[in-house]
């Protein structure tokens, strides 16, 4: 099979890529790098700021067209998988169609359809921008405002969005969160693919013994900080390690390179990673490879669409109740014995459900059922 990737986040169209040339397949990779991430791409759709960046981006794109034709799948990493305006971005999209046997799209990040539900009172119990009925840290805060993210509303978005959902073949989510939330609108149109993780190459370091200390890690994403929840997560592992100072410590890291971080990831028990979300996702899957215990989301909604009934290794914060991350925090150093059994967990976890190839094969079984229908 021929595919070809638009867009990628989090590297997550390039792991595909790699696995499914393991797989015996031809897949090419058109993307701006995931922005600051720089990943690998074949074609290379960096977007330089200023008004001669915008020309050469857009000049960069039309001479990139000639390569994305004649391919059995074309997979866009969302609505606006180009760095343009709705309008052009639809330009590409329409000659994608003309061009390829199918367009199908990866359901990821912020997009009419994510922020529509996230404030629906009904999708989901808490989101990003919601906690039940009220307004979230991130939604009440000035970044928000600055990044002008109620643009989701203009009717030019929910117009692009209802085009796009009307003419995709097919889209695959990567998380529970983009399941929900497309399922009522697409159908069997939607199929869960999961984030790819390159087990092989990713070395686990399982806790082997009950540690002296818990030895927590964070990662600070300066403007992804309040969105994610990280700044609540930080202030409650200092009162963790200010309350319980010979049984843990902190590792706090914020723009360093790239190998420094993973040095620093791999010498700690527990990684601090979302508050908000209902799924584990890129970040905490690749620690928990390793052997790191996850905080992050893993609700029950998810742990049924994955149907896992046995491997538990996350521990799920919900921001929905008071004091509860400090409370999980708590648990963990006063059962600092149950570490090395959730270490093994954590790397079978992502063995069984997220290892490249398997989730490769899941976007495979679903791109063939999208081409038999065209047939």
């Amino acid at each position: 099979m021929k595919i070809l990737f638009v867009g990628d986040a989090s590297n997550m169209h390039n792991s595909l890529a790699q696995a499914l040339r393991d797989l015996g397949h031809t897949a090419v990779v058109a993307s701006n790098g995931s922005h600051w991430m720089n990943t690998h791409r074949d074609i290379n759709l960096k977007r330089h700021p200023g008004k001669m960046g915008a020309v050469r981006y857009v000049l960069d794109v039309l001479r990139a067209l000639p390569k994305m034709r004649d391919f059995d799948v074309v997979q866009t990493c969302g609505h606006i998988f180009l760095d343009l305006k709705p309008g052009k971005v639809r330009r590409v999209f329409d000659f994608l169609k003309r061009h390829n046997r199918s367009v199908v799209m990866s359901a990821l990040g912020t997009d009419y359809v994510y922020y529509t539900a996230c404030h629906d009172g009904k999708t989901y119990r808490y989101s990003d921008y919601m906690l039940g009925d009220k307004p979230s840290p991130y939604a009440l805060s000035a970044e928000y405002q600055a990044k002008h993210e109620d643009n989701w509303k203009l009717p030019v978005m929910r117009e692009y969005s209802d085009y796009v959902l009307k003419n995709i073949d097919g889209a695959i989510s990567c998380l529970w969160e983009y399941q929900a939330c497309y399922e009522p609108l697409l159908g069997d149109r939607i199929a869960y693919g999961g984030i790819p993780i390159d087990t092989a190459n990713v070395a686990p370091n399982i806790v082997e013994h009950e540690p002296d200390k818990v030895k927590f890690f964070i990662g600070i994403q300066r403007d992804r900080n309040i969105l994610k929840g990280t700044d609540l997560l930080l202030e409650a592992a200092k009162r963790t390690v200010e309350k319980y100072p010979q049984q843990c410590e902190l590792t706090v890291v914020e723009s360093v390179p790239y190998q420094e971080y993973i040095e620093k990831l791999c010498s700690s028990h527990v990684i601090l990673d979302q508050l908000y979300s209902y799924t584990p996702a890129t970040n905490a899957l690749l620690a928990m490879a390793r052997g790191l215990v996850a905080v992050s989301g893993a609700e029950p909604e998810y742990y049924d669409l994955i149907g896992e009934h046995e491997l538990r290794p996350i521990v799920n914060v919900n921001p929905l109740i008071e004091g509860d991350i400090d409370a999980k925090l708590e648990w963990i150093v006063k059962n600092k014995h149950r570490l090395p059994e959730l270490s093994r967990q954590s790397r079978a976890f992502v063995e069984k459900h997220n290892e490249a190839h398997t989730v490769a094969r899941r976007y495979l079984d679903f791109w063939n059922k999208v081409l038999e229908t065209k047939k």
